[in-house]
């Protein structure tokens, strides 16, 4: 049987279990900062130093040896292993390292990534995981995309969704564009829409299947049972 093409999206539900706590853009906070002045770029402006701190808090928990991937992870990455690189692409709105941390290798970080920095002047792109001090270097921002900012690669992720097999979404509120997007846009392109979520989102209605429940549990799973289908 013929492999098939799967994206995959995963939101901030993927890593609950994993000890990162979701963001909620509801009430205005992230971590109990207000978005508005860590996650907009008219906030750094205001107080770079303030906006560095919470990063480099952030980065200090996902550092812990505490936090690792969990079994919805390694399912992920066992599908690619399973099905071959060339077939599965994962496009995350985490900003965390725990698809890489159990395996993953074709990953997109449509919202950034806490682990690097970026050089306003140059636009390079900076592995970091330490805290850094704008005080010393005024150049170097968070590798975020923060309220207003365009998400990194969206033609990239457009184009794989558009010849996907299948579109699967997992641990994701349904609430945050254009990612809220995708499963409309791969229904006009006739793939199968499936949702993996603790409880249903936003628009549930539009996907084809629907599981819920522990991503831990529910995405192990569902990942067994396709890797069977296409094994034969």
């Amino acid at each position: 049987m013929k492999k098939p093409f799967i994206v995959i999206l995963t939101g901030a539900g993927i890593s609950a279990e994993s000890g990162l706590s979701t963001f909620r853009a509801q009430n205005g906070l992230w971590e109990g900062h207000d978005v508005n002045e860590v996650a907009t770029y008219e906030g750094y402006q205001r107080d770079p130093i303030k906006v560095h701190e919470f990063y480099n808090m952030l980065r200090r928990k996902l550092n812990d040896p505490q936090v690792q991937p969990n079994a919805a992870h390694f399912a992920v990455a066992q599908l690619e292993q399973q099905l071959g690189q060339d077939n599965v692409l994962v496009v995350t709105q985490n900003v965390d390292n725990l698809h890489e941390k159990a395996g993953t290798t074709q990953i997109i970080h449509m919202h950034g990534e806490l682990l690097k920095i970026r050089n306003e002047m140059t636009n390079e792109v900076i592995f970091c995981d330490y805290d850094v001090d704008y005080t010393r270097n005024k150049y170097l921002r968070p590798h975020i995309v923060w309220f207003g900012e365009i998400p990194l690669d969206m033609s990239y992720i457009y184009d794989a969704l558009a010849r996907a097999d299948y579109f699967i979404s997992i641990g994701t509120s349904g609430n945050v564009y254009p990612a809220a997007g995708f499963v409309q846009f791969a229904r006009q392109h006739n793939v199968k829409t499936i949702e993996l979520n603790l409880e249903p989102s936003l628009g549930n209605n539009l996907f084809d299947q629907k599981i819920y429940g522990p991503a831990s549990k529910v995405v192990p799973e569902f990942v067994d049972t396709l890797i069977e289908k296409f094994k034969k």
